[in-house]
């Protein structure tokens, strides 16, 4: 075990939950135990678990820092066309995807009942929808419901979507990454008074 440094709490919480954020990136859920998580952190069993009672607990909190980074890196930008916004925004959680894809499907998958990181993923989902919702030209409430409703759906499609991707990556990242904003172009279309996209074949 590496030598204790003398850390404040918030700074060795920081600590382990980077320490836990890189093994659960680097294997699958399962795979990951509680006394390497300890053992890389250069901490006792018992110092972890009082930070993080549990494997799940550590998770849950690695997890919602990374929707927060993820939602602070994806800016809407009201200058942008519609599909400059998908575009940037897939982006991001696409590189966030790809390089800790063990975590993606063990929060998707292995940990889907949780209702913690349910609720993390909801909470991000939601945020992305009042992002857009606030960018895009809705003349009256009959169609911000209409246009909220839709994006709810087209949220969900592109999370089930990507987590099968990651899973079994049957066409290319470019090819999925246009069939989320071909999804999202043709859903809005019906409902708005402009095409959102008109450049958008």
């Amino acid at each position: 075990m590496p030598p204790r440094r003398r850390l404040t709490p918030a700074d060795r919480r920081a600590q382990l939950l980077a320490v836990g954020a890189r093994l659960f990136a680097a294997a699958p859920y399962g795979d990951v135990l509680m006394e390497d998580v300890a053992q890389q952190g250069g901490v006792s069993r018992a110092l972890l678990y009082r930070h993080f009672p549990s494997k799940q607990a550590l998770f849950a909190a690695v997890y919602k820092e990374a929707a927060d980074r993820l939602l602070e890196a994806t800016r809407i930008d009201p200058g942008a066309t519609l599909v400059e916004q998908l575009t940037q925004g897939l982006d991001i959680h696409l590189d966030y995807f790809v390089a800790n894809r063990h975590a993606v499907l063990a929060a998707n998958r292995v940990l889907a009942g949780d209702p913690v990181i349910g609720t993390i993923m909801t909470d991000e989902l939601d945020a992305l929808r009042s992002r857009l919702l606030a960018v895009l030209p809705l003349g009256d409430a009959r169609t911000h419901d209409a246009v909220s409703a839709a994006l709810r759906a087209w949220l969900v499609f592109v999370q089930v979507l990507c987590v099968d991707w990651l899973a079994d990556e049957t066409c290319t990242r470019t090819e999925l990454r246009d069939a989320c904003i071909g999804a999202a172009v043709g859903a809005l279309r019906p409902l708005l008074p402009a095409d959102p996209a008109p450049d958008w074949a």
